[in-house]
C-alpha cells in the first residue's frame, strides 16, 4: 500500500515538474514556443488541405460521372424527339385509300450485306405473305420472310418485283430492276400491242395483292420493243436507299 502511494506521488510530482518546465521554456524561449505553435498550425492546415484535396477529387469524379449520365440522357432525349418528329411528319403525309385498312410503320434495322444496300433487315414481323413497302406515298419495295429473318427488298433489287399499270391505257407489266443502271427500273412483259408512251406514269395495279391499285411508282423514260413484248425503262419517284422508315398497307376484309 505504501509502495503504491509512493509511486502515485512520484508520478504526480513528475507531471507537475514537466508542466512547469514546459511553462518555463515557453517563457524563457518564446522563439521555440512560436516555432512549436507554427509547426502545429502548419501541420493542421496541411492535413486539412490534404483532406480538402481528396474531398474535391471525389467531388470532381462524382460530378464527371453525373455529367456523363446527363449527356446520355440528353442524347436519348434528342434522339427520341428527332424520331418522334420524323414519324409525325411521316404519318401526316400518309395517304390511305381505304379507311378500313391496317397501317404498320416499318423501321430499317440494318443491311443484310454491306455490299448490297437494297436488301435490309426490318423490324416488322412477317408471315408467308409478301407486303409492299411504301415511302412518301410511293412504291418503294417489298417485304417478305426469309428463314427467320424479316427482309425488305427495295426498288432496284433484282428480286423486288410487283405488278404495275402504265399510262391511261393501264397496260400491265411486271416491275423489276435495271441491271445496267441502279437509279432506274424496268417494266417487263408489257404486251406488244400495248399503247404506251414516254412520259406515261406507272402505278401499282394491285393484281398481285402486294400493293393496292394506284400507288405511284415513276415515269416512263424509254421504251424498247421485242418480238414478244415491250420493255419500259422507269425513273422511280421513291428514294428508298435514303429512308429509315417505311409503312405497309393491308386491307382488312369484313
Amino acid at each position: 500500500m505504501k509502495r503504491f502511494l509512493f509511486l502515485s506521488l512520484f508520478i504526480f510530482a513528475g507531471l507537475i515538474y514537466l508542466f512547469e518546465v514546459d511553462e518555463y521554456i515557453s517563457k524563457q524561449f518564446g522563439f521555440f514556443a512560436g516555432l512549436k505553435n507554427s509547426y502545429i498550425n502548419g501541420y493542421i492546415n496541411f492535413s486539412q488541405n490534404i483532406k480538402n484535396h481528396f474531398n474535391q477529387e471525389a467531388l470532381i469524379k462524382e460530378l464527371q460521372s453525373e455529367n456523363l449520365k446527363l449527356k446520355e440522357y440528353k442524347y436519348l432525349y434528342e434522339s427520341t424527339i428527332s424520331k418522334i418528329d420524323s414519324l409525325k411528319e411521316f404519318l401526316i403525309n400518309v395517304e390511305i385509300p381505304n379507311i378500313n385498312a391496317k397501317i404498320d410503320i416499318v423501321r430499317v434495322l440494318s443491311y443484310i450485306n454491306f455490299d448490297d444496300f437494297t436488301t435490309v433487315l426490318i423490324d416488322k414481323e412477317l408471315d408467308d405473305k409478301i407486303v409492299g413497302l411504301i415511302s412518301e406515298n410511293y412504291a418503294a419495295g417489298i417485304a417478305l420472310k426469309r428463314g427467320a429473318k424479316n427482309i425488305g427488298l427495295l426498288n432496284g433489287n433484282e428480286d423486288c418485283t410487283y405488278a404495275v399499270f402504265i399510262g391511261n391505257s393501264k397496260s400491265s407489266g411486271i416491275l423489276t430492276s435495271k441491271q445496267s443502271d441502279d437509279k432506274l427500273l424496268q417494266v417487263k412483259f408489257i404486251p406488244i400491242w400495248a399503247n404506251i408512251n414516254i412520259g406515261d406514269e406507272v402505278i401499282t395495279s394491285g393484281l398481285d395483292n402486294i400493293f393496292y391499285e394506284g400507288l405511284r411508282v415513276g415515269k416512263v423514260v424509254e421504251i424498247k420493243e421485242y418480238p414478244d413484248m415491250k420493255v419500259a425503262t422507269i425513273e422511280p419517284y421513291a428514294k428508298p436507299l435514303e429512308k429509315r422508315f417505311f409503312y405497309t398497307y393491308e386491307e382488312i376484309l369484313d
